[in-house]
This record gives structure tokens, C-alpha cells and sequence, in this order.
């Protein structure tokens, strides 16, 4: 049915209009009684998927990544079609409108989308306020970033008042520098800034009470980059890694270059990441230490995806592009697969 009747009439709205236009529906659904148990009953989880990680009771391995409910205004409603998590944000501290409009596209033949949102939300404040009325037991991730306007060598403070504002409310930690949608963000990822802003961030975490920290990290870095964050990673024995984010790249595409060129940049996601993702997710796993979790991103669409990463090393997995092409029964589908 969502193939068939639903998607076909979103589609027909550009995709940041859809987005909108199905979080309003979901809210307003969601007030009628009953429509959450409803919902649940078709969609939610099912069990004997239960896993631990880092230390958390997750209800099966599949999640929400972040940049879908960017601003906690829907992860309650969210929580009822199945995720085992829900990752809100990339959240910053200050609110910002992110980059001109349009700034997210459909490319309907490859499965995938390409966006330039550049970190728009509400700012941390308006964040914390929602995911204090929070009604669900779901985990829930707190993904934090910079703002536009903070030069890189003022960002640690921006992360840290994430921290700072988000310890009391959020189950794990994402520290987001590689969104290649603000500018110069990705320089972040270097060695010494890394280490410098991982350091800073973490000291403060353990000192508000340790809850799991992860980074989320670019499928576009060289074996040498990568080391340089597996050396990391393994000496601040951090809790996870986020493997990956979306691309800059644009080979593989069944969709004409003059369509693609005429999108402009942004940061590419869906079925055609599947590969690189995967093969990101099997080289960490080959080199962390065996105790640092691997929450696998990009590409994810069914149950045989999911395995996949989860057989290269990954811990979880996440999903955003296919849930936009798969739909509401995308989770539990995958979940009998599995």
C-alpha cells in the first residue's frame, strides 16, 4: 500500500515538503486514541531481537539514524513503528535555518537522496524541553554539531555545551563532524583537532556521569584517515563509532549526470552507499578493540542489508533513505528477515 498509493502521491510534493507534510500528518494522527496501539500492533517490534550494547538494552539492532527527526519533535510517535533506537539531531547549539532551500532531492532510480540541509534545527534549548516529556522507553541518541557561524578552532566549545545540555535527556552521545554540508566541518576529522575536540568532549561526559560516546565519521576517508581514527578511538577508549555518514561522491548512478549536476552539491545517501559502508564498517572492525561498538549506516534497506553489516563487524544498524522509499513497515520486515 505505501508503495503503491502513498509514496507515489510524497513524491509528488519536492522532498523537504513531504518530510513536513508527513511529520504534521503523523502529529495530528497521533492524537487520536488508540492510533499509537494501532500502530504498534502492525508495525512495532517484535520480539527476540534484543541485544546489548554499550551497556544499553536495545529492543532489536535496527535504528533511526539522525537527520530524520532532527529536533526530538516526533521520536514518541516515531518509537511506535519498530525502531530498536532513535538518534535525534545533528543538533547545535544555537538554532540555525541551515542552507538555502532547495536542499534535499530524490534520486528515484538509484534509491538515494542527495541533501545540503547544513545542520537546520531549533538549537539545543527547544530539544531538551521535548525529549523531557518523553513518553516511550526507546533509547534515544543525542547527535551533536557546531554551528555554521563557529570557527573550527572555537567547535570544541559548541560540542561540549551539546553535552552539557543534552546529558540529562538522550541515552548516547554522537559527535558529528562529518556532515560535508557545513563548511570546512570535515577538517575536524583530522588527527590532531580530532583528539583535541574527542578529549575535551569525553573529560566532560565522564565528569557529568559516563554515558556511551560514539563518532560518526565520513565514507570518504582514505585507510590512512581511517587509521588515524582508529588510533584514536582506541586510546580515548571511546564507546562506538557511527560508520557512515553521507558522500560526496557521485559514481555508480543510474541517474543522468546533467540531473545529478543540476542538484548541486550535498551529501549522498541510500542503496548506492550500501557497498562503501559496508566495506568501512568491515575495515574498523578488523582494527578496533573488540569492546568499541559499530553502529553500521547507509544502504540499509532489508533484512539481508542489515546482515550484511552486521556480519562486517557492525553491532546495529541504522536506516533514514530507506525508510523514505521502504515505508512504515520497513523495520518489521527487516526484522523477520533476520
Amino acid at each position: 500500500m505505501y508503495k503503491s498509493i502513498i509514496r507515489p502521491i510524497l513524491f509528488k510534493l519536492n522532498a523537504e515538503q513531504a518530510h513536513h507534510f508527513t511529520f504534521k500528518t503523523l502529529k495530528i494522527a497521533f492524537k487520536i486514541p488508540g492510533i499509537s496501539n494501532l500502530v504498534n500492533a502492525f508495525f512495532g517490534s517484535i520480539q527476540g531481537h534484543e541485544k546489548e550494547v554499550m551497556g544499553l538494552q536495545f529492543k532489536n539492532p535496527v535504528g533511526l539514524a539522525a537527520g530524520f527527526d532532527k529536533d526530538a519533535k516526533l521520536y514518541n510517535e516515531l518509537s511506535a513503528f519498530g525502531f530498536g533506537f532513535i538518534e535525534i539531531g545533528t543538533l547545535t547549539p544555537k538554532p540555525q535555518a541551515g542552507n538555502p532551500k532547495p536542499r534535499l532531492f530524490r534520486l528515484v532510480e538509484d534509491e538515494s537522496v542527495i541533501n545540503r540541509m547544513g545542520f537546520n534545527n531549533g538549537g539545543l534549548d527547544e530539544a531538551v524541553l521535548r525529549l523531557a516529556k518523553k513518553k516511550t522507553d526507546i533509547i534515544i541518541g543525542g547527535n551533536i554539531g557546531k554551528n555554521k557561524v563557529t570557527p573550527n578552532k572555537e567547535a570544541i566549545s559548541d560540542y561540549l555545551k551539546g553535552v552539557e545540555a543534552l546529558h540529562g535527556v538522550v541515552d548516547y552521545f554522537v559527535v558529528n563532524v562529518s556532515s560535508p554540508n557545513t563548511p570546512n566541518l570535515r577538517e575536524l576529522q583530522e588527527k590532531a583537532p580530532l583528539m583535541a575536540l574527542l578529549s575535551e568532549v569525553k573529560a566532560l561526559n565522564d565528569k557529568l556521569g559516563r554515558k556511551p560516546l560514539m563518532l560518526k565519521i565520513a565514507p570518504d576517508l582514505t585507510e590512512g584517515q581511517l587509521d588515524d581514527i582508529i588510533s584514536i578511538i582506541n586510546s580515548l577508549k571511546l564507546d562506538g563509532i557511527v560508520a557512515t555518514n553521507t558522500t560526496v561522491a557521485r559514481s555508480g548512478l543510474k541517474t543522468s549526470a546533467q540531473k545529478v549536476e543540476a542538484m548541486g552539491a550535498g551529501g549522498l545517501s541510500g542503496k548506492v552507499l550500501k557497498a562503501r559502508s559496508t566495506e568501512v564498517v568491515k575495515y574498523l572492525r578488523e582494527k578496533l578493540d573488540d569492546n568499541i561498538a559499530i553502529i553500521a549506516v547507509g544502504g540499509v534497506f532489508t533484512g539481508d542489508d542489515a546482515r550484511e553489516k552486521l556480519n562486517a563487524g557492525a553491532d546495529l544498524v541504522q536506516v533514514w533513505s530507506g525508510f523514505l522509499y521502504e515505508g512504515p513497515a520497513m523495520v518489521r520486515r527487516m526484522l523477520r528477515n533476520l
